[in-house]
């Protein structure tokens, strides 16, 4: 598992659900590098796509109303951040879907995927939890 206690940015919602994606990544990692043919990954592959495809829709509202509640000076930035996130994972489904899962495609994806959300929580996502520090808040 690749989630770390350090990557908490002390809002209980939004690192329960930063912790489902670590895990839904860390699992769609194994699965396209472990042993097996490739046609057997590609539903694996699938199945991840829908979940990003959701989940992130999902944890970026509730991640944004939750800046908005507490007037989070950042917040124009990290929408824009999130939108860009947004298109990519939708680029890649449709070069999914035109190089009918092309293992090379799919791998790239799955680096991305781990570089963009480590990063995302370490450095955009923890200016967040510094925030509500500084106002005295926090769980």
């Amino acid at each position: 598992m690749i989630w770390k206690e350090s990557y908490r940015i002390g809002v209980e919602k939004v690192d329960a659900q930063h912790q489902e994606l670590f895990h839904r990544v860390d699992e769609f990692l194994r699965a396209i590098k472990g042993p097996g043919d490739w046609e057997d990954k590609v539903e694996q592959v699938k199945k991840t796509l829908k979940f990003m495809q959701g989940y992130v829709v999902e944890h970026f509202a509730d991640e944004e109303a939750y800046q908005q509640e507490i007037n989070y000076p950042d917040f124009a930035k990290h929408y824009l951040i999130h939108e860009e996130f947004k298109a990519e994972v939708a680029k890649y489904a449709e070069k999914f879907a035109a190089s009918g899962f092309n293992e090379e495609i799919v791998q790239e994806f799955g680096g991305k995927l781990m570089a963009w959300l480590i990063y995302h929580v370490v450095m955009e996502d923890q200016k967040i939890g510094a925030y509500v520090r500084s106002q005295g808040g926090g769980n």
